[in-house]
């Protein structure tokens, strides 16, 4: 098995499958959702009554270590995914070391003490099964999915991977120049480009998968601290979803997990629990262009942190039928006026991104350099209408149906409910509080959505990444009230206090 075939496996599985099916397939959805502008109907008959969801039974059980554990058992499929989730992520790396968190997590399955990197990809083939570790803003995790007569195998070799990492410097030298491979080519895309200057500049913090400088700070002493201090089992959940029962499930956990310490020296780590600690570039109500000669689109973006927004409270609920009204999804209103009734771009949208304490927010789009401006322009007199329109109940109804109905996909799948727990999980959210999101989502009203409307148009900020010269005109007497800055995309740095070498 060669170096390549090694990296695709071990980048396989709930995590890796989802990151890396994003950026592959994104060209092909905007094809297909081209040829159904063109051949397709634009007015989509009307949504029918939500899937009913049926909430799975989850039970759980802490260890003697305090690693909690969760069982969902789901008959009829012989599947079965483990998915670790560790609360710290790369809110608990410094700026300098942005990346950490991530190099960290996916050196795990990168060679143990025992076995190489090719003896891990090696094994889980065998099992016909995959392994993924990772990190994300809030989290790390590592992840195996398997058919369920060899789950006892592959926990054994998920226990390696967690317990006795190598952190061999070729290993880590490989992963290292593969990063940075793949960090070169995103920031010549200008959607990429415009997420990474916000993390900075609107959201105060750092991009999760590094800088180029950063990447290459990170030394092997660098990962081990990272470990210590963040793998820890009273840090830590233990999910298992499929053909699985409880007691298997903590046999499996008790006989892998059950001598699991840490690094009691570490225990006590302060780590930055989510917060933003980063000077954030006053950038309130204004427009920033990063300027990229020649590129063949503009990403245009609309980005606002709020904070006080929190995931654990009620206004999650509102939050998320506000956004399936605005950009969540085909029929959603972003993508009527920007995609279906005017064809400026394949497909628009919007979303949340969860902190601890905050919750971040960002409308997209990618259209012509010629088309920006009026691009944004409707971004933005969109998410003023929802803030002084109230919306009607034949707009209402379908849009909290659409959420419902995902809701109840998302059950249906190991790696899916796994990643949405551990997402509660994450958050200190009790895991039965599943059983209340179809009325949570359904007892909200047009008030509710109007007052939560208010808090998105003011203080936010327009990022466009495109070829300047085709839209400074048509951007100057669009957003006459608005400061534009623009910063040639060569000479953007996240590292600089002013964005820019």
């Amino acid at each position: 098995m060669n170096r390549n075939q090694i990296y695709l496996l071990q980048n396989t599985g709930a995590h890796g499958i989802l990151r890396r099916a994003i950026k592959i397939t994104s060209y092909f959805i905007y094809v297909l959702l081209l040829i159904n502008g063109l051949y397709g109907q634009e007015n989509l008959p009307p949504v029918g009554p939500a899937k009913k969801a049926q909430i799975p039974e989850i039970r759980e059980f802490t260890l003697a270590n305090g690693l909690r554990v969760a069982v969902v058992e789901k008959s009829g499929v012989p599947l079965v995914t483990a998915y670790l989730l560790v609360k710290a992520g790369a809110r608990d790396e410094t700026e300098n070391q942005a990346g950490l968190a991530r190099i960290t997590a996916t050196m795990l399955t990168r060679g143990t003490t025992t076995r190489s990197a090719e003896q891990i990809a090696d094994d889980i083939e065998f099992l016909g099964g995959s392994i993924n570790s990772g990190a994300e803003r809030l989290n790390s995790f590592v992840t195996v999915t398997v058919t369920s007569d060899k789950i006892a195998s592959a926990m054994r070799i998920m226990s390696d991977v967690v317990l006795n990492p190598g952190f061999d410097e070729k290993e880590m030298d490989l992963l290292k120049a593969q990063t940075l491979d793949e960090l070169k080519f995103n920031l010549t895309q200008p959607g990429f480009l415009a997420n990474y200057v916000a993390s900075k500049a609107v959201f105060g913090e750092h991009p999760v998968g590094g800088t180029p400088d950063s990447i290459n700070s990170i030394s092997r002493a660098d990962t081990e601290s990272f470990y210590r201090s963040a793998f820890r089992p009273d840090r830590s959940v233990l999910i298992f979803v499929g053909d699985i029962s409880v007691a298997v499930g903590r046999k499996l956990a008790e006989i892998n997990f059950g001598r699991w310490k840490g690094d009691s020296k570490a225990k006590n780590r302060d780590f930055q629990n989510g917060s933003n600690n980063h000077s954030v570039d006053n950038l309130n109500d204004a427009v920033l262009v990063i300027d990229m000669p020649d590129s063949g689109q503009a990403a245009v973006n609309y980005f606002k942190r709020i904070d006080g927004l929190k995931r654990n409270s009620g206004d999650y609920y509102t939050a998320s039928v506000y956004n399936s009204v605005l950009g969540g999804g085909y029929s959603s209103r972003l993508n009527q006026e920007i995609r279906i009734k005017r064809g400026l771009s394949y497909g628009a949208g919007s979303g949340f991104a969860w902190r601890q304490e905050s919750a971040n927010f960002s409308a997209r789009a990618q259209t012509k350099n010629e088309s920006a401006a009026e691009v944004a322009r409707l971004m933005a007199d969109e998410i003023n209408r929802l803030a002084f329109d109230k919306v009607a109940n034949t707009e209402l109804v379908p849009r909290k149906s659409v959420l419902i109905g995902s809701f109840a996909r998302i059950l249906e799948t190991n790696a899916s409910l796994a990643g949405l727990l551990g997402d509660l999980y994450v958050f200190d959210i009790p895991a039965s509080s599943l059983a209340e999101y179809m009325s949570g989502i359904d007892a909200i009203t047009d008030a509710d959505i109007e007052k939560f409307a208010h808090k998105i148009p003011s203080k936010g900020t327009f990022i466009i990444v495109g070829d300047y010269a085709k839209f400074r005109d048509a951007l100057q007497s669009t957003f006459p009230d608005r400061t534009i800055r623009v910063i040639p995309a060569a000479k953007v740095d996240l590292s600089s206090p002013g964005l820019s070498r």
